[in-house]
């Protein structure tokens, strides 16, 4: 009997090491390179602020957009890592004094420095926080009034992140993420100083992402 038990403990042993050697390692964290790819959703603050104009006072709100969003990312430590957030530029329509008559494009890259609180554990829940910078640049305004030109100077602010990834195996996970931009900008209506421009808005992405 006591044979058969120490064989059996034995064997029970060599398995479980078998197993666990054979088992991909789902722990992320330290050296690791990844992406994110999915769909973003732009989403302004309502009441985008009121440009003082030879025309009048014209309240503005910028519309929501979606588009294609990706990220880039390197984890320097289990718990810590950096993300840049990429996209094709969004195109916003432009609402002055409740009219739809006017549109900007802007790109947002934002760059953030990444909290992992279960970061380097085999966990396939891994939640993140971040903090960092945004720059958005703005091209093509345009407003559909004959003589009227519309620029928006670029914009540097604060951004903050939300996230969570769910591991499917070592290479893949589901993504969900959000990021609130600090983004103002000086306006210029037919060639004069107009006031700002306030749309912090919040994006939400959905998508995978893939780790190197």
């Amino acid at each position: 009997m006591g044979r058969l038990w120490t064989t059996t403990i034995t064997a029970t042993g060599f398995a479980a090491a078998a197993l666990i050697t054979s088992t991909p390692a789902l722990a992320y964290g330290q050296g690791d390179f990844f992406t994110r790819i999915g769909v973003a959703k732009v989403a302004p603050k309502s009441d985008n602020g009121t440009l003082d104009t030879a025309l009048g006072d014209l309240g503005v709100d910028v519309e929501d957009k979606s588009g294609f969003a990706f990220t880039l990312g390197y984890r320097f430590h289990d718990k810590l890592g950096v993300e840049l957030l990429a996209a094709l530029p969004f195109e916003h329509d432009v609402r002055l004094n409740g009219d739809n008559i006017a549109s900007t494009k802007h790109l947002p890259p934002t760059l953030t420095l990444q909290y992992y609180p279960l970061g380097g554990t085999q966990s396939r829940v891994q939640p993140y926080v971040g903090a960092g910078v945004n720059y958005t640049r703005f091209s093509s305004e345009e407003v559909d009034i004959d003589g009227v030109g519309l620029a928006l100077d670029d914009s540097w602010g604060a951004a903050g992140q939300l996230g969570l990834d769910l591991i499917i195996d070592e290479h893949w996970s589901l993504n969900a993420a959000a990021w609130y931009l600090d983004i103002e900008s000086d306006a210029t209506v037919a060639g004069s100083a107009a006031g700002s421009i306030d749309i912090d808005p919040v994006v939400v992405m959905a998508g995978i992402g893939y780790r190197f």
